[in-house]
């Protein structure tokens, strides 16, 4: 038999993982694997699992031990963190808390070499002229390049978050995590941020995206897993997903989805003022 070559191996591959967040089981024999060349978004009311799944994928928290029980990501059951993170990068409302209100844009973008939340003590040893040049590239592609010597609490929302970007870009990674990558911002700073993401899509960036909001999947997005409860409750392509019978399954609440521009959108079954999709 071929050996797959590293393309053709899956992104992530789970075969019957149980996952423990504290004292909450949040998967048991979970199944499921995502192949590197998709973009996908898993969906699903706050506490059905999303975020414990791409911590998974990040490898930042890992499933019960057993001898049936396996998580790989791209191909390999172990990874060093360092090595990984030039392969995923991340983006998450989580990691922008960590950071300290007086951490300056390119401390932000820099540390994503080094995995560290913000630059200070070996880290801050460690760079080198290369690093805090390739840094400030991915800040002007980005547009905040006049934020280098800025620090996060003299910036919006939406530019801490694309400064969170460009330090999951640095090492131009293959493939995005993106966890409620809106979380916070207003609709201006949301409709700006998700067409980068769709700019990085349309470069060859894959996505796997979280979130509980329909009309922030794009496009682009081929397929989406359905979570409620750590359960999957649908697993298909966005127009077999996507459907008020589905999402009122995941979310328990009745509504009415409409397809508008390539986007869905949930609304309230009394708005008569959308067409039914099915």
């Amino acid at each position: 038999m071929t050996k797959p070559t590293n393309d053709e191996l899956p992104l992530i591959e789970i075969q019957n993982a149980t996952v423990w967040r504290g004292d909450t089981r949040v998967f048991k024999n979970l199944n499921l694997t995502i192949p590197q060349h998709q973009q996908v978004a898993i969906l699903g009311p706050n506490g059905s699992g999303k975020t414990t799944l791409l911590k998974l994928v990040n490898r930042a928290i890992y499933p019960v031990v057993s001898a049936d029980s396996s998580v790989r990501i791209l191909g390999r059951d172990t990874w060093n963190v360092w090595e990984l993170r030039a392969q995923i990068g991340l983006v998450s409302h989580d990691l922008q808390t960590r950071y300290t209100a007086t951490t300056s844009g390119l401390h932000v973008v820099v540390s994503g070499f080094h995995s560290s939340v913000g630059v200070h003590g070996m880290v801050a040893r460690r760079l080198r002229p290369e690093q805090l040049d390739r840094a400030r590239a991915v800040m002007a592609e980005l547009g905040v390049e006049a934020l280098v010597d800025t620090p996060l609490k003299r910036m919006s929302t939406g530019q801490q978050r694309r400064c969170l970007l460009a330090r999951a870009l640095v090492h131009d990674p293959q493939t995005l995590i993106l966890d409620e990558p809106t979380a916070g911002l207003d609709l201006a700073a949301s409709f700006d941020y998700l067409a980068r993401i769709r700019r990085l899509v349309d470069a060859g960036k894959n996505i796997v995206m979280a979130t509980h909001a329909i009309h922030e999947i794009p496009p682009s997005v081929s397929r989406v897993i359905l979570l409620r409860d750590g359960q999957i409750v649908a697993d298909g392509s966005r127009e077999a997903v996507l459907t008020a019978s589905n999402l009122q399954a995941a979310f328990v609440v009745p509504m009415r989805v409409a397809r508008v521009d390539d986007y869905f959108l949930a609304y309230p079954p009394n708005d008569n003022s959308l067409p039914d999709q099915a």
